[in-house]
C-alpha cells in the first residue's frame, strides 16, 4: 500500500508539479553526482600528474577506456529510460520493469565480455587508444583494474537511467555521488600511502564503481522503486528490443564515435608531444564541469517530457522545453565566462613548469568555453528528441558533436595548425552541430504542435 502511494505520488509529481519547480527537482540531484564524478575523474588526474607527464597522458589516454564501458551501457540505458518513461506515464508499470531488466542484465553481460577480452589483450588495446611508447607502461597499469569493474559500470548506467525516468533521479544522485567520493579519499591512500602509483588510481576507481553499483541496485531488490529488477521480468521482446535500440542506438553510437574520435586525438596529439597529449587531456577532464552540469540539467528535463508525452500531456513538453533552453543558454554562458577567466590557473594545477602543456590546455578551455552556449542548447534538442522517440533527429545529434562534425575537420585542423588545431578541434565541431540542430528542432517543434491539435 505503501509502495502504491508513493508510486501515485510521482506520478503527480510529473504530470501537475509547475515545469520550473519539477525540471530542477530532478536536474539537481543528478548535476551533483555528475560534478561528484567529475571531480573523482580530475582527482584521478590530479593525483597521478605528480608521478610525471607521462603519467598524465596515460590517465588522458585511458579516458577512451571509460568511453568505451559506457558505450558498453548507454545504448541500453538511454534507450530503457525514454521507453520507460513513455510507459509510466500510460500507467504501463509492469512492462516498465521488463524494460529494465532486459537492459540491465544484457548490459551486465555485454560488461563482462568486454572486461575478459579487454584484460587478456590489454597491451594492444592501450595501443590501440593512444598510448605512446612512452606512456604505454602506465596505460596499462591504469586499464588493468578499471577492466574488472566493467559489468558493474555498464549495467549501472542502465540503473542510473531508470531510476530518473521513474522520477528518482535523488537515488541515482546517492549511488553515483558516494561512490566519487569514496574514489577522491582511496586515491591518494593507493597511490602514495600504499606506493601503487598508477595502478593505485585504477583500483581506487575500481572500488567506487562497486560500490556505487550496490548503492543503485539497493532500491531495486527491496522493491523501494516503482520498477522491479528480476531475472523473471528478462524479457527481449520484439517492441521492448526495437524501442530500446532505436533509441539508444543514438547513444551507442554518440559514445563509439567519442572513441574513435579520442583515439584519433590521442594519437594525433601524442605524435606532437607527450605534453600536448596531456594538455589536451587535462583540458577535457576540466571541461566535464560544465558537461555535467548540461547533461545532468538535461537528465532532469528528458524524463519530464517523456513522462508527459506518454501521458498526452503536450502542454507540458512544450513548456519544458522552452523553460530548459532558457536556463541551459543562461547557466552555460555564465560558467563559460568563468572557465575562461581562470583558465591559465586551472591548468597550471596540473601542468606544473611544462610550458607547452599549460599553453595548450589553456587554449582548448577557452575555445570549449566560447562555443559552450551551443553545445548546451543542441543537448537539450538532443535529449528531447530522445523524450519524444524521435530516433532520427536523436541519432543526428548524438554522433554529430563527436562524430560527424569532428573526425573530418580533425585531420585538417591538426595539419594546418598543428597543435593549436588539434586543441581548436573540438570547439569547431560543437559549432558546427548548430547546422543540425537548427532543422531538428524545427521538425520536433511542428510534431508537437500536431499533436496538441489533435489531442
Amino acid at each position: 500500500m505503501q509502495d502504491e502511494r508513493r508510486q501515485e505520488a510521482r506520478r503527480t509529481m510529473m504530470l501537475s508539479e509547475p515545469i520550473h519547480k519539477i525540471i530542477p527537482k530532478m536536474a539537481i540531484p543528478t548535476i551533483v553526482a555528475f560534478l561528484i564524478n567529475s571531480i573523482y575523474s580530475l582527482a584521478d588526474t590530479y593525483f597521478v600528474s605528480s608521478l610525471g607527464t607521462n603519467a598524465t597522458a596515460a590517465v588522458s589516454v585511458n579516458s577512451s577506456l571509460d568511453q568505451l564501458i559506457m558505450m558498453c551501457g548507454s545504448m541500453l540505458a538511454l534507450g530503457a529510460n525514454s521507453y520507460i518513461a513513455r510507459l509510466l506515464g500510460k500507467g504501463d508499470d509492469k512492462k516498465a520493469s521488463c524494460v529494465l531488466s532486459t537492459s540491465f542484465f544484457t548490459a551486465l553481460g555485454i560488461g563482462l565480455l568486454l572486461a575478459v577480452f579487454g584484460s587478456i589483450f590489454i597491451t594492444p588495446m592501450v595501443r590501440l587508444l593512444g598510448a605512446t611508447p612512452t606512456c604505454e607502461k602506465y596505460s596499462v597499469e591504469y586499464a588493468a583494474y578499471v577492466l574488472l569493474a566493467a559489468p558493474f559500470m555498464a549495467s549501472s548506467f542502465v540503473m542510473n537511467q531508470c531510476l530518473r525516468s521513474e522520477g528518482s533521479a535523488t537515488l541515482s544522485m546517492i549511488g553515483m555521488g558516494f561512490g566519487g567520493i569514496l574514489n577522491c579519499i582511496l586515491d591518494p591512500i593507493f597511490i602514495f600511502g600504499l606506493d601503487m602509483g598508477v595502478a593505485g588510481a585504477s583500483l581506487a576507481t575500481a572500488i567506487s564503481k562497486l560500490v556505487s553499483f550496490s548503492i543503485l541496485i539497493f532500491p531495486y531488490i527491496t522493491r523501494r522503486s516503482m520498477l522491479h529488477l528480476s531475472l523473471r521480468n528478462f524479457s527481449p521482446t520484439k517492441d521492448i528490443v526495437y524501442e530500446v535500440i532505436t533509441v539508444g542506438s543514438s547513444s551507442m553510437f554518440r559514445s563509439g564515435l567519442a572513441v574513435v574520435a579520442s583515439i584519433m586525438l590521442n594519437d594525433l596529439a601524442g605524435n606532437i608531444s607527450d605534453s600536448v597529449l596531456a594538455g589536451i587531456g587535462v583540458c577535457t577532464k576540466i571541461m566535464m564541469f560544465p558537461f555535467s552540469i548540461i547533461l545532468g540539467f538535461g537528465s532532469g528535463f528528458q524524463p519530464v517530457a517523456g513522462f508527459n508525452w506518454g501521458a498526452k500531456r503536450y502542454d507540458r513538453v512544450r513548456k519544458s522545453y522552452g523553460f530548459s533552453s532558457a536556463v541551459a543558454l543562461a547557466g552555460s554562458i555564465a560558467m563559460g565566462i568563468i572557465l575562461a577567466v581562470f583558465a591559465d590557473w586551472l591548468i597550471v594545477r596540473f601542468a606544473g613548469t611544462d610550458m607547452e602543456m599549460r599553453r595548450i590546455g589553456a587554449l582548448c578551455i577557452r575555445l570549449q568555453c566560447i562555443a559552450l552556449p551551443i553545445h548546451a542548447w543542441v543537448a537539450v534538442v538532443n535529449m528531447l528528441c530522445n523524450s519524444l522517440g524521435n530516433a532520427g533527429g536523436a541519432f543526428l545529434l548524438a554522433t554529430s558533436r563527436q562524430g560527424s562534425c569532428f573526425i573530418p575537420i580533425l585531420y585538417p585542423l591538426a595539419h594546418i595548425f598543428g597543435a593549436v588545431g588539434v586543441a581548436a578541434a573540438q570547439a569547431v565541431a560543437d559549432v558546427l552541430t548548430l547546422l543540425l540542430a537548427v532543422p531538428i528542432m524545427i521538425f520536433v517543434t511542428r510534431k508537437i504542435k500536431r499533436a496538441e491539435k489533435e489531442g
